[in-house]
């Protein structure tokens, strides 16, 4: 039981209390700090130690899942393109995906290393986002210059060919949407060549920095039973040692055949360190497999990026389930059809969802001033969470 005390100098007394009477309810939130959106912290506070904690979602909710099934299989690719707006073409490419598995269709094999192509381009906007965004959130403003001067690169070829920015609308069910201008291969090449030449700046300026590796290292450990219970995935479950990456065990577009240069950042320490670590290493590999892309690009034929579609499309009655490795995580579409033009049913099985949930393990028993340092290490987009 707890005591409180009321008065203040000889005079005062010690009275019994209700077993409560000390801890606070701390709200985090609900805020929209810039690029991560709208979520809160319910926070139960022994002093400064986090006895209790419960992510509060939903104050983003577009209801995706409903008005899938009030679009056709065209116009859901533009709904799916935005719950992770770091990662849209990644979200897209699981729509199509789903839908071609339905119609038993197979897509120019142009069109499939494009697609591994942009989907590691993609991966590595995602990840540099977070490289610089996470020191900014531990106090050290320098970084987030040098992530997007990167992310600069590579937007400009990637507006080059879709004409978005962050929103591309480049995944068709079939293929692409269109060939690449001429010449935009080599541009991608020198871009990637640019990222490349700039990470060593992480290495040195985020990992070397003492105060940084103070501030994450043995903090918020997340263990693999966890990991496990809460369907967390994505770099953050392999920083806690569980080796999985969909690109490798169910490989889908060209990962079969870059087995040789995919490489998984694996850490067995599950802390804010291992997961910065894990985000570092992945975006240089992903440099790597974009290399590899443009490799095997220079060797096609030119060619079809597309299928001809009837005009009104419809997918056969059935059901289907289609994930990718999305850069934050396992990305998940189950649809179900009536043999309609528009789903049915489909599901979304979002990264981010899954593993904001587990800061109810993470939280309790950490001061305040660690709660920063582990929310920002998770790398979750709120769109992500709320769908």
């Amino acid at each position: 039981m707890t005591e409180t005390t009321v008065g203040i100098g000889p005079g005062a007394q010690t009275l019994p209390g209700d077993g409560g009477s000390t801890d606070m309810v701390l709200n985090i939130g609900p805020q929209h700090p810039s690029t991560h959106g709208v979520l809160r912290l319910k926070l139960v506070l022994d002093g400064e130690r986090i006895t209790s904690a419960e992510p509060v979602i939903g104050y983003m909710h577009r209801g995706a899942e409903k008005l899938f099934e009030a679009r056709d299989y065209r116009q859901i690719v533009m709904l799916a393109n935005r719950h992770d707006w770091l990662s849209a073409f990644a979200n897209e490419l699981g729509v199509v995906l789903a839908v071609e598995r339905m119609l038993g269709m197979e897509v120019p094999e142009r069109a499939v290393w494009l697609r591994t192509l942009l989907a590691e381009l993609n991966r590595v906007l995602n990840h540099l986002m977070f490289l610089g965004s996470y020191p900014l959130e531990l106090g050290g403003i320098t970084p987030i210059f040098h992530s997007f001067n990167g992310r600069e690169e590579l937007q400009h070829v990637l507006e080059e060919a879709s004409g978005g920015r962050m929103h591309y609308m480049f995944n068709r069910v079939g293929g692409l949407k269109e060939d690449l201008p001429a010449g935009w291969l080599g541009r991608v090449r020198r871009a990637v060549g640019v990222v490349r030449g700039q990470l060593p700046v992480f290495e040195d300026l985020v990992l070397g920095n003492e105060i940084f590796r103070g501030r994450t290292a043995g903090v918020g450990v997340l263990s693999r039973e966890h990991v496990h219970a809460y369907g967390v995935s994505g770099p953050i479950a392999r920083a806690s040692g569980v080796d999985f990456d969909l690109r490798r065990d169910e490989p889908y577009l060209a990962y079969g055949e870059l087995r040789d240069v995919l490489k998984v950042a694996v850490r067995e320490e599950g802390d804010c360190l291992a997961r910065f670590e894990c985000l570092l290493e992945q975006t240089g590999n992903a440099l790597d497999l974009a290399d590899a892309c443009l490799d095997r690009l220079a060797e096609l034929p030119a060619g079809p990026v597309n299928l001809r579609l009837p005009k009104v499309l419809k997918a056969p009655e059935g059901e289907t389930y289609a994930w990718t490795e999305n850069p934050l995580g396992l990305n998940g579409y189950y649809l179900v059809s009536r043999g309609e033009k528009t789903p049915w049913r489909l599901k979304l099985r979002s990264a981010s969802f899954n593993n904001v949930q587990a800061l109810t393990e993470l939280l309790p028993g950490t001061l305040v001033a660690d709660m920063v340092a582990i929310l920002g290490s998770m790398f979750f987009v709120v769109g992500d969470i709320d769908k």
